[in-house]
C-alpha cells in the first residue's frame, strides 16, 4: 500500500516577481555592473560544451591575460567567488609540509594564513600594522630567515585600502627559489599590474570589483614555474573542484567535462573584459586614478581624513577615518536607506574606525563621487 504524505505548506511563500532597490554600490564590492554587462548576463544560456561557449571561454582567457599582463597558458576563470580562486592558488601550490610565508597587514592576509594551514603548510608570517606595506628589505630578511617554498602577498588589501608595491619582489623570490603568490582581488582592472614583468607565479582575483561584473567567475593564473611544481607533486591536489590538473583539461584543447560552468556569469565576465579592452588598459588605470584623486580631494574638503599614506593608497578602495564621536554604522545605514548608497565598514583591527569607499569599474566616475559627497554632507553631524 502506498503511504500518503501530506504537503507541508509552512514555507510556501506567495511572492511578487523580484524587485530590488537601485543602489549605488560604493563599498568594497560588489560594484555596479555596466549596462552592457547586465544585458549580456540576460542572454539565453548555452550548454557548457557548446562550441560557441567554448569559443567564449577562449576569449575570456585571452582577455584575462591582457588585463593581468601575462602570457601564462593556464589563465582561467574559476566557477566561484574570489575566495574560491584564492583557495585554488593554495590548494594547487601547497604540498603538506611546505613552508609558506605570508605577509599579513590586513584581513585577507589572515585568510591566506587560515587556508594554507588547512592544506598542511608550515605557515610563517610577517606582519605590519593595518594600512602599512612591506619594504623590499623587510621581505629579503624574511626570505633569508624562513626560506619558503611560497611567498604570499596581498597586492590590494581590501580591508585597509593599501597597495603593496611588487617591483623587485619576483626577482627576490627567484633568488631564494620561492614562488610568488599575490592577491589582486581589489586591484585587477583598476590598478597597474604586470604579472610577467614582476615575476608573479600565482595570482587570483574576482569579477565583481574592478572588472565590474557579478561575483562568481573569478580569475586565476599560474606561471610555468608554478605549473612545474604542481606537476611534480607526489600527492593529489586535496580539493577536487579546484584541481588545475582537471580544470586545465576543460579550459584547454581537450575540452574534458569537469563541471557545469555558470554560463551567464561567464557571459558577463567576457563582456566586462571586452569593455576594458575597448577602453584600453592604460586608459582604464588612468581613469581610476583620476577619479579617486577627485574623491580624496572632495572628502578632505568636507573635513574627513584618510587612513593610508597617499603613496600606498589604492585607486579602487579608500579607507576614510570615522570622525570622533560619530557612529559609523549609523551613518552607513543612513546613506543606504535615505540615499541608496552603500559604503563598507571596517574589518578586524579597523572595525568601527573607518568607512571603506570603493570606486571601481563602471562606478569609477566623477558623478559617483559627487553623489556620495552630497549625501555625506546631509548625513554627517554639522561641525
Amino acid at each position: 500500500m502506498t503511504q500518503t504524505i501530506s504537503i507541508n505548506d509552512s514555507q510556501r511563500l506567495q511572492l511578487q516577481p523580484l524587485e530590488v532597490p537601485n543602489r549605488l554600490l560604493l563599498g568594497p564590492g560588489p560594484s555596479n555592473a555596466h549596462p552592457a554587462v547586465l544585458q549580456a548576463m540576460n542572454t539565453s544560456p548555452l550548454g557548457h560544451l557548446d562550441p560557441a561557449f567554448l569559443a567564449l571561454m577562449d576569449e575570456i582567457q585571452s582577455l584575462l591575460r591582457y588585463v593581468w599582463q601575462t602570457e601564462n597558458q593556464l589563465t582561467i576563470a574559476v566557477s566561484g567567488t574570489g575566495s574560491a580562486a584564492m583557495e585554488a592558488t593554495i590548494a594547487n601550490a601547497v604540498e603538506p609540509g611546505d613552508v609558506v610565508l605570508i605577509g599579513v597587514a590586513g584581513y585577507f592576509g589572515n585568510r591566506l594564513v587560515d587556508m594554507a594551514g588547512r592544506y598542511g603548510a608550515d605557515v610563517r608570517t610577517i606582519t605590519k600594522p593595518w594600512g602599512q606595506v612591506f619594504s623590499l628589505a623587510e621581505l629579503r630578511t624574511a626570505l633569508e630567515t624562513h626560506r619558503p617554498a611560497i611567498l604570499a602577498l596581498v597586492h590590494a588589501e581590501t580591508s585597509t585600502g593599501a597597495r603593496q608595491p611588487l617591483e623587485g619582489v619576483g626577482e627576490l623570490c627567484r633568488e631564494f627559489g620561492t614562488l610568488l603568490l599575490i592577491d589582486t582581488v581589489t586591484s585587477l582592472g583598476g590598478v597597474p599590474i604586470f604579472l610577467d614583468a614582476w615575476g608573479v607565479d600565482l595570482a587570483y582575483s574576482c569579477s565583481q570589483k574592478g572588472l565590474g561584473c557579478s561575483p562568481g567567475a573569478s580569475p586565476f593564473t599560474m606561471s610555468p614555474r608554478a605549473m612545474e611544481k604542481l606537476q611534480k607533486r607526489p600527492t593529489k591536489v586535496a580539493n577536487w573542484y579546484l584541481d588545475m590538473n582537471l580544470l586545465a583539461k576543460y579550459w584547454g584543447s581537450e575540452r574534458v567535462y569537469h563541471h557545469t560552468a555558470p554560463i551567464n556569469l561567464y557571459y558577463g565576465l567576457r563582456e566586462a573584459l571586452r569593455l576594458i579592452a575597448e577602453e584600453g588598459l592604460a586608459n582604464c588605470w588612468q581613469r581610476h586614478q583620476k577619479n579617486v584623486e577627485y574623491l580624496w580631494q572632495r572628502l578632505e574638503e568636507i573635513g574627513l581624513s584618510l587612513h593610508v599614506e597617499k603613496e600606498y593608497r589604492l585607486p579602487t578602495l579608500t579607507t576614510v577615518r570615522i570622525p570622533a564621536g560619530v557612529d559609523g554604522k549609523a551613518i552607513a545605514r543612513q546613506l543606504l536607506i535615505e540615499h541608496n548608497i552603500e559604503v563598507g565598514g571596517g574589518l578586524g583591527e579597523l572595525a568601527g574606525q573607518v568607512w571603506r569607499v570603493g570606486l571601481m569599474g563602471y562606478n569609477s566616475r566623477p558623478e559617483s563621487v559627487d553623489r556620495l559627497i552630497e549625501a555625506l554632507q546631509q548625513v554627517l553631524p554639522k561641525q
